[in-house]
């Protein structure tokens, strides 16, 4: 390394100590890591750098425009990244960055919060009322047995049945494979912590072995889980009246790629429905198949 070159850790160097230059790949993943554009990604590690510092400093150890700076050195401080230290000339105060991982999480946890509590005001409010009723008396005059929908991506599908489990009033039979199981130990866990509250009776079968292990044990405080040996299906059955089964096997496809048909054909459901309890009589228990 040059004489006017000093490394400062990683892949940090600084440069006759007024310019510091950042590895491309790091400066990629910071922006990634931390959504931050480039001359926010300068001007805070600048910082970090020096500790404290004016505005026209950063720009110059930052490689930022000068016209710049100061805005988004604001923009860095409303997002906690650094503090404003009051007086002339004004400057900055870098936070370690351990601190800056708390401050956002604090306030993803806060935005959660707002977001969600919009989301349950939503619920009581006219607009709500009135689209609802708009959908149940719609839906009076259409033949259960030609509603079919076709789901597109395993996020969707989980989605969908878990929406499915929430409003059962009775049964939720589900036939999955090992990696299925382990993915709606997952992403259902609400889902059926809600139905058992219900006094819903949930079934799962899927072949069971060590890698679906935690999931077993997961899911069994919600659900009876048996094993299906090597016979790989996936399908739900909601109250003996509604079906969802998957076209592709979920190990040989990319999960955007991931394909559900719901129907609400009873006659279907029920056939299906006799059959997985039929089959799910003889299988074994999900704690005995792993011992």
């Amino acid at each position: 390394m040059s004489s006017n070159k000093k490394k400062l850790g990683g892949r940090f160097i600084m440069v006759k100590n007024q310019e510091l230059l950042i590895d491309r790949d790091l400066m990629q993943d910071l922006q990634k890591e931390f959504s931050i554009n480039e001359y926010e990604v300068k001007l805070w590690t600048a910082l970090l750098s020096r500790g404290v510092s004016t505005a026209g400093e950063l720009s110059d150890i930052g490689n930022v425009p000068r016209s710049r700076a100061y805005d988004v050195l604001e923009t860095l401080a409303k997002k906690g990244f650094v503090i404003k230290k009051v007086g002339k000339p004004l400057k900055f105060v870098a936070i370690a960055p351990s601190n800056v991982i708390e401050r956002l999480k604090r306030q993803v946890v806060k935005e959660s919060e707002s977001s969600i509590n919009k989301l349950e005001g939503l619920k009581k409010s006219k607009v709500i009322k009135e689209l609802n009723l708009l959908h149940t008396q719609g839906v009076e005059t259409i033949n259960p047995s030609e509603v079919s929908l076709a789901i597109t991506g395993q996020k969707n599908i989980l989605d969908h049945l878990s929406e499915q489990i929430m409003s059962a009033k009775s049964s939720v039979n589900l036939f999955t494979s090992s990696t299925g199981l382990i993915k709606k130990s997952e992403e259902l866990k609400k889902a059926l912590k809600v139905a058992k509250q219900n006094n819903v009776k949930v079934r799962i079968a899927a072949p069971i072995n060590k890698s679906c292990e935690d999931a077993v044990a997961s899911l069994s405080k919600y659900a009876e889980v048996k094993d299906s040996k090597d016979f790989n299906a996936r399908f739900s059955v909601i109250d003996g009246k509604a079906i969802t089964y998957m076209v592709l096997d979920n190990d040989q496809v990319h999960p955007k790629n991931d394909i559900g048909i719901h129907s609400n054909s009873p006659y279907f459901a029920k056939a299906m429905d006799k059959m997985f309890t039929q089959n799910f009589k003889g299988m074994k228990t999900a704690k005995a198949a792993l011992k």
